[in-house]
């Protein structure tokens, strides 16, 4: 959306606007974290898919959780880990709203794993929101099971060993696994281009399901300068350095109408 206006004598186009379905509120979330970004990206798609007035989100125990407080938008506040239970309850009784999770590592990767995994191997019609930024975060920063080797954490302040505590899972690999899965990707929040390519990836998956043909799910990296005692300029650059070389962004799995009718290797894009 842009507006002209004039400012002595010079004209001045507004491009760059919040959307309609972005609530206008000052944000909790600490500098430089990427939850607003993600946020941003789900309200746009809303407000371009015309989906706002039909959609019902539901987000569970995490950062994640007040979503509600920014996405104008019905929601439902989940039990830890059980959002994607949930949203299959929300979703089979109301299968004319558009619905979606919103969801941490913490919360999808561990106490979750189960209710992720069976939604997604039942085709439950939804679309998932999963916001990887290798911690706990609300709770203090412990070790999550997305926490990379070597990374330091509250409870694991000498660094993720592997003999100890076995590698991190990378999601979007299991999820695209499964027999329910129609489209999975990851996309990443560290830089423009990749947000503008996450923002395609969600979108697809968003078209999954209102298009009847079943579930989507987008995993994206993101920093938490907060608990990896980093600047957010620093947080980005282990992003770029560190957790995409290991969580390799790209699509998954396509088995939309327009998509390859198949999984690609990891870190292949369409």
């Amino acid at each position: 959306m842009s507006k002209p206006t004039q400012a002595a004598g010079v004209t001045e186009e507004l491009v760059f606007t919040r959307p309609d379905s972005l609530a206008d509120r000052a944000t909790h979330y600490c500098p430089g974290c990427h939850h607003g970004i993600a946020h941003r990206m789900v309200a746009e798609l809303l407000d371009e898919m015309q989906l706002t007035e039909n959609t019902i989100a539901v987000s569970a125990i995490g950062c994640s959780v007040f979503l509600y407080n920014y996405i104008k938008v019905d929601t439902v506040e989940a039990p830890h880990g059980r959002a994607p239970a949930v949203a299959t309850g929300v979703k089979r009784a109301r299968p004319d709203k558009f619905v979606f999770t919103y969801q941490g590592d913490g919360d999808l990767a561990s106490i979750g794993m189960a209710e992720i995994m069976h939604a997604a191997n039942r085709g439950e019609r939804m679309s998932v929101v999963f916001v990887n930024n290798t911690v706990y975060g609300m709770t203090g920063g412990q070790m999550a099971p997305t926490t990379l080797i070597g990374q330091k954490t509250t409870t694991c302040p000498g660094g993720r060993c592997k003999d100890r505590e076995g590698a991190p899972i990378r999601m979007a690999e299991l999820i695209a696994q499964l027999g329910g899965t129609v489209f999975c990707a990851r996309g990443s929040l560290d830089s423009v281009k990749n947000i503008r390519q996450a923002k395609k990836y969600l979108r697809q998956a968003f078209e999954a399901q209102t298009s009847g043909q079943g579930f989507g799910f987008v995993e994206l990296l993101s920093g938490c300068p907060t608990n990896w005692r980093m600047t957010p300029v620093a947080a980005n650059k282990r992003i770029t350095e560190e957790m995409i070389p290991y969580f390799p962004l790209g699509v998954y799995k396509d088995l939309t109408a327009d998509g390859t009718c198949g999984s690609m290797a990891p870190g292949g894009e369409k």
